[in-house]
């Protein structure tokens, strides 16, 4: 089990930049997927990133790929989101995510699988 606290949201320019961290603690965190969702105003939740702690291996949706870096520092126990060059559709409240990979595993991508969830942060991108 897993607990997580994520920050970082605030309101930024068009074309400005955001750092989401998220504090994770708990036991054989090296074990986890690590996701970074987000929940547009009226829209369901939909995946931004993730990464295998053990490995670093990172996943992206195609929109955010080039724009959004997903990384972890392993001595502080936090996962990162970098999100340049932001656009006002990307004002949304962001969570970060675990998912301990068990049998059937359907991948870093589903929500699903995902089982720890942090409070939110909220992202505000003006125009």
């Amino acid at each position: 089990q897993v607990h997580l606290v994520d920050s970082g949201g605030g309101l930024v320019q068009a074309g400005g930049s955001l750092r989401l961290s998220c504090i994770v603690s708990g036991r054989d965190i090296g074990e986890y997927f690590m996701g970074w969702f987000r929940q547009p105003p009226g829209k369901e939740r939909e995946f931004v990133s993730a990464i295998e702690w053990s490995s670093g291996k990172t996943y992206y949706t195609d929109s955010m790929e080039g724009r959004f870096t997903i990384s972890r520092d392993n001595s502080a126990n936090t996962v990162y989101l970098q999100m340049n060059s932001l656009k006002p559709e990307d004002t949304a409240v962001y969570y970060c995510a675990a998912a301990l990979p068990v049998t059937r595993w359907l991948g870093p991508y589903n929500i699903k699988e995902y089982d720890y969830w942090g409070q939110g942060a909220q992202v505000t991108v003006s125009s």
